[in-house]
């Protein structure tokens, strides 16, 4: 099951935070040209952000992907209240579904939160009655389904 989070006890000075912003807007910007923003060579550029990822500030650099544009045309919040004595067993079969693209433990009474996305109503469908459903311990499952998008977090500013 992934980590809990919490905010480290772990000093960014203001270089690194410049460089997180950067990367946060334009993922893959060069070194180089980093490093002329910033006024820093491409090898300090290059190691600052190396050490980065090797502390975890950076988990990992990837692809935004527009769903519509690959057929996803179906995206779903969900409230799942689980019984206590599974909310771990619960929430390790769910992380493992390629629908499910996060998921949350959140306050009240072992509730998980998460957010699916399907190809089509039907494919939906599938999921809750073939797989969310039967899973042992799943006492009540909310679920909103998503109208419009007007903004989509992906990783986070400083």
């Amino acid at each position: 099951m992934a980590e809990n989070y919490f905010i480290p006890d772990l000093t960014l000075d203001e270089t690194d935070k410049k460089i997180l912003s950067i990367l946060h807007e334009e993922g893959r910007i060069s070194y180089t040209d980093l490093g002329k923003r910033i006024g820093l060579s491409r090898v300090a550029v290059q190691a600052r952000i190396n050490n980065l990822m090797e502390e975890g500030i950076i988990e990992k650099f990837t692809a935004v992907i527009n769903p519509v544009k690959v057929g996803i045309h179906v995206s779903v919040f969900f409230n799942v209240e689980v019984e206590p004595k599974y909310l771990e067993t619960v929430a390790d079969q769910l992380e493992r579904e390629q629908a499910v693209t996060s998921l949350y433990h959140m306050t009240g009474p072992s509730k998980l939160h998460m957010h699916g996305i399907f190809s089509n109503e039907q494919e939906m469908e599938n999921f809750l009655t073939g797989k969310l459903y039967p899973l042992q311990g799943v006492v009540s499952v909310d679920c909103q389904m998503l109208i419009k998008r007007y903004k989509s977090r992906m990783g986070m500013k400083l």
